[in-house]
């Protein structure tokens, strides 16, 4: 069965940080390309970074290029979004999720429950 454990998210003010931690159970993590995507109030789904180990990229969306970062442990299938310099308009529920490996970060295979994060100004 395919499981994912989010946590990190929560309340900050503008200008603060939040790390987020995925850990992931069910597949075989190095199978995926791995990344987090997230959705706000109304709005639809939005990828916000993805390791894209098919080509050996790092892919982050323009709205937080430079802001947030992406790391994973494959030892302990865990990833992690590092979210520095957080903004209102980042209020969303953040969720990982495994991509089908080759597609770019395009085909989404599985997704968790996801994590609320509210940034406040």
């Amino acid at each position: 069965e395919v499981e994912f454990v989010e946590s990190g998210g929560g309340l900050v003010q503008a200008g603060g940080s939040l790390r987020l931690s995925c850990a992931a159970s069910g597949f075989t993590f190095d199978d995926y390309e791995i990344g987090w995507f997230r959705q706000a109030p109304g709005k639809g789904r939005e990828r916000v970074s993805c390791i894209d180990s098919s080509v050996g990229r790092i892919v982050y969306a323009d709205s937080v290029q430079g802001r947030f970062t992406i790391s994973s442990d494959n030892a302990k299938n865990t990833v992690y979004l590092q979210m520095n310099s957080l903004k209102p308009e980042d209020t969303a529920v953040y969720y990982c999720a495994a991509f089908l490996y080759g597609s770019s970060c395009t085909n989404y295979a599985y997704w968790g429950q996801g994590t609320e994060v509210t940034v406040s100004s």
